[in-house]
């Protein structure tokens, strides 16, 4: 069962690996990135930030939709890290069992504009979150589990 989709560039840290697995009850996170899969030092920085008791799987985009979609991560309460809202996109179409994006944190440009504290946005990004909106899914901005939600919807 997904508990939570959340975009953040930096993947895991405290916050998820924390605030967020405790605080939605998740027994895995699973990172779903074709950059993540072939790079070692990031595979081996998660894999050192993956809390105790709490199962850490690492996969390419398909690969994520593949294992989703056929049911195998059904048993586990899970967190999906993308690290960008064009990934966000790739798993929302082929996943339809997504149904809420959280945004957690989205690198700052030149070409961005800011939403919130930590969200930033380029022109492409705005639209694929207005496309999410209007699919009927919640997109909210919290850094913390805690926090209150910020409707994306209200913000752009």
């Amino acid at each position: 069962m997904i508990k939570l989709v959340r975009i953040d560039h930096r993947l895991l840290h405290g916050q998820v690996a924390f605030s967020w697995t405790n605080g939605v009850g998740a027994d895995c996170i699973l990172v779903a990135s074709d950059m993540v899969i072939n790079d070692n030092v990031w595979k081996t920085t998660l894999k050192l930030g993956k809390p105790s008791g709490c199962k850490l799987v690492i996969k390419n985009m398909q690969d994520s939709i593949d294992a989703i979609n056929s049911g195998v991560t059904d048993k586990y309460k899970l967190i999906i890290v993308v690290q960008t809202i064009e990934e966000a996109k790739q798993l929302v179409d082929g996943c339809p069992q997504v149904k809420s994006i959280n945004l957690g944190n989205t690198k700052e440009s030149d070409e961005t504009k800011q939403l919130s504290k930590q969200i930033f946005v380029t022109k492409r990004e705005e639209e694929i979150l207005k496309e999410f909106i209007q699919k009927g899914l919640e997109v909210e901005i919290r850094a913390l589990v805690d926090d209150k939600k910020i409707f994306v919807e209200k913000v752009l």
